[in-house]
């Protein structure tokens, strides 16, 4: 009876912990907040607001980043990458939108933040679509 409750068992799972744990709201989120950290920064002439809005914006940013990266490395796996070859291209370009060099690290333009949201939407319907099956 002992010898069968601690027999080594195998468990297997598509992400390193158990699935619930990985979402793209974590990174919308942080790229709505960048996005209306640009709008208020447009709309004000206080120097002091806008320097503290910049450094918050880059900040933001990062962690856009960060979750893409997380999940673009830790939940999708190469039977997500076969099934969906435009995925690595979408995480490039999103986290590239996220970053200096033209991202919204670097802009003070909405328009910026608007095409980082839509890329982002594009890597959730992916994910909730593997979420699925």
């Amino acid at each position: 009876m002992l010898a069968r409750l601690f027999k080594p068992v195998t468990v297997s799972a598509h992400c390193d912990l158990p699935c619930g744990v990985y979402d793209p709201a974590q990174a919308r989120i942080e790229a709505e907040s960048v996005k209306a950290i640009i709008q208020k920064y447009n709309d004000s002439d206080d120097e002091a607001f806008r320097t503290r809005a910049l450094i918050i914006k880059e900040q933001r940013s990062d962690l856009v980043k960060h979750h893409l990266w997380v999940l673009w490395t830790d939940y999708f796996k190469s039977p997500h990458f076969e099934k969906y070859p435009q995925l690595h291209q979408l995480f490039n370009e999103a986290t590239k939108l996220a970053g200096g060099g033209g991202g919204t690290k670097a802009s003070l333009d909405v328009a910026v933040a608007d095409q980082l949201l839509a890329k982002i939407d594009e890597i959730a319907k992916i994910f909730w679509e593997t979420k699925q099956a």
